[in-house]
């Protein structure tokens, strides 16, 4: 080791807690349900469940109208009622009431006179703390260090919407945080109210090695979200009511693959593609016998065929996509056991329903009746989501596209940036565009990995799978529950760089900022300059849309939802031509 190295420790997960949580603290939550039920004797020594109620759980203390959780959010946590009531807003709120109001759009006077009017300095910001315009019943209030948005007026609100009560003992939240999807209502506090907060990390935890929370938070989706799941399916939803909550009740659940599937990507994702599919847990092999239908409920899962000594790539199926319909359909028409034609794995991390076979065979095919032929073509319009004719034969250059993206795991975006580099003249105009939408401070970079004529640049993807939000200390990186866009609120961000260091795409980038007459903020205390996150906002206050694929002069640039890949397809081929 030479005098200019310095040997510390390995950074670790309780390094930063998430709260302050005390020793007596968790001996409190140990002599309550549901911890004092759980065996600590199931958790490792370098995973104890004291460390776990130690670094992944925080109490909070709310008063009467404050905003717990906000329906549209994206949470990372759930939350445990230690005492005090809480409410859950039946009906959908105002944005404007819950302190969230739509972005703003510009004129084609103001687009017009921006031009004139951005500052001559990167990354100038008018007030480092400039608060929004404050809605007449919407406020914020300081405790402990922590600001909290409430509600006035409470009981008028609720007298229009309704809610439910929920006390001491209760749980909410957990769904969200656990499968990344936004908040489905509003919590506020009815009262005075102490809460526990535990993240996910540690809910995760909890649930692997305590049968009985796992079983507890799988009878919470049974009730509340997994027959709107099963409704939502395309194969499924002209079954009676009846039949779908047998359907329900026989649903097994199961988790594939790391959740913190991001914290090892970068140095996973250069291997071979032979290597990175074997690595990727198996759901389904090709030739075994069915076990159930799939449906995928969260996350993404590589379908593939074997290929001469590996694998080829023939379509990634998403939320709500179906894996072994036709299958189970040919062995109930012929009598005879049909093997899976293809393989399923998880890419990341994956949530599956299965619906047993018998099932599938008692219940769902008999029930589809004289539309058995209409569900069938309805199962291959969900799940063959690929980048071509689900009859015809793939092609050798569009499964190495496939296989890049989803070794890069680009399949995530909705709106990811690609360009054409036998079109792109490298002029620049994209980057000039986006600088003078955003206070002459471009939002993405002209680079990124490449795939034959083919770059994904580095702009954020705005994904379906947000991992940059998920640690965000202060909400300030959240998806906008109108647009579905990823937005930073330049106001919240503390400059953590908790955003910017999960992006497993290099899509966010930490700056140093300016006051108007040019000189840098530093903070008063430790005089180190004040970062914020920064990352394309789509142009969500441009009339036009995405400035960068307007300007493109040579129509090389392009916003893809790669969820369409079929549109894909047909941009690449005709830049081909």
């Amino acid at each position: 080791m030479s005098e200019l190295e310095i040997a510390v420790p390995r950074p670790r997960r309780w390094n930063e807690p998430f709260g302050e949580m005390a020793e007596a603290d968790v001996d409190a939550l140990l002599r309550i349900e549901p911890f004092r039920s759980i065996d600590a004797n199931a958790f490792p020594p370098s995973l104890p469940l004291r460390g776990i109620l130690l670094g992944d759980t925080r109490i909070g203390r709310y008063q009467a109208g404050d905003l717990i959780v906000r329906e549209g959010d994206y949470g990372h946590s759930a939350f445990l009622v230690l005492a005090g009531t809480v409410r859950v807003v039946l009906e959908r709120l105002d944005a404007k009431l819950l302190g969230r109001e739509e972005p703003p759009r510009r004129s084609w006077r103001q687009a017009i006179a921006q031009l004139w009017s951005n500052a001559k300095l990167p990354e100038v910001r008018a007030s480092a703390g400039a608060n929004d315009p404050a809605n007449d019943r919407v406020g914020t209030r300081d405790e402990s260090g922590t600001a909290r948005v409430f509600l006035q007026d409470v009981p008028r609100l609720l007298e229009k919407t309704g809610s439910v009560q929920l006390g001491v003992g209760e749980i909410f939240g957990e769904l969200a945080a656990l499968t990344r999807t936004p908040r489905t209502a509003t919590v506020i506090a009815d009262g005075r109210a102490t809460l526990l907060e535990i993240r996910w990390q540690g809910l995760r935890d909890i649930m692997r090695r305590s049968p009985a929370i796992r079983e507890h938070v799988e009878q919470l989706y049974r009730e509340n979200s997994l027959r709107v799941h099963l409704r939502e399916t395309p194969l499924l939803y002209d079954l009676p009511d009846n039949i779908i909550e047998q359907v329900a009740l026989a649903t097994e659940f199961e988790s594939y693959g790391n959740f913190d599937w991001y914290s090892d990507f970068g140095p996973n994702h250069a291997r071979d593609a032979t290597e990175q599919i074997a690595a990727e847990p198996l759901i389904a092999e090709e030739g075994d016998r069915p076990t159930g239908l799939l449906l995928i409920r969260s996350g993404f899962a590589r379908m593939s065929q074997r290929h001469g000594h590996g694998h080829r790539t023939l379509a990634y199926l998403g939320k709500g996509q179906v894996f072994g319909f036709s299958e189970l359909i040919e062995s109930h028409a012929t009598g005879e056991g049909v093997p899976w034609r293809h393989s399923l794995r998880a890419v990341g991390y994956v949530d599956v329903l299965r619906i047993p076979t018998e099932v599938v065979r008692e219940l769902i095919i008999p029930n589809c009746g004289l539309w058995i032929a209409d569900c069938g073509l309805r199962m291959q319009d969900t799940q063959q989501s690929a980048i071509r004719n689900p009859k015809s034969e793939i092609s050798a250059s569009d499964a190495r596209l496939l296989d890049f993206l989803a070794d890069h795991r680009f399949l995530n975006g909705t709106q990811t940036m690609l360009i054409n580099l036998d079109r792109c003249t490298r002029c620049d105009d994209c980057v000039r565009a986006c600088a003078a939408t955003h206070d002459n401070n471009p939002r993405f970079i002209r680079q990124g990995p490449k795939h034959d004529n083919l770059m994904v640049a580095n702009a954020c993807m705005h994904c379906v799978d947000p991992v940059c939000m998920i640690g965000c200390p202060t909400g300030a990186i959240a998806r906008d529950a109108n647009t579905g866009t990823v937005r930073i609120n330049d106001r919240t961000c503390i400059g953590c760089s908790t955003c910017a260091n999960s992006c497993p795409y290099e899509a966010i980038r930490m700056v140093e900022i300016r006051e108007p007459g040019g000189a840098f903020l530093v903070d008063e205390a430790t005089q180190q300059p004040i970062l914020k996150a920064t990352k394309c906002d789509f142009c969500a206050a441009q009339l036009t849309g995405p400035a960068c694929q307007n300007a493109c002069p040579h129509d090389a640039l392009v916003r893809v939802d790669m969820a369409n890949l079929t549109g894909l397809s047909q941009w690449l081929g005709r830049k081909a031509g």
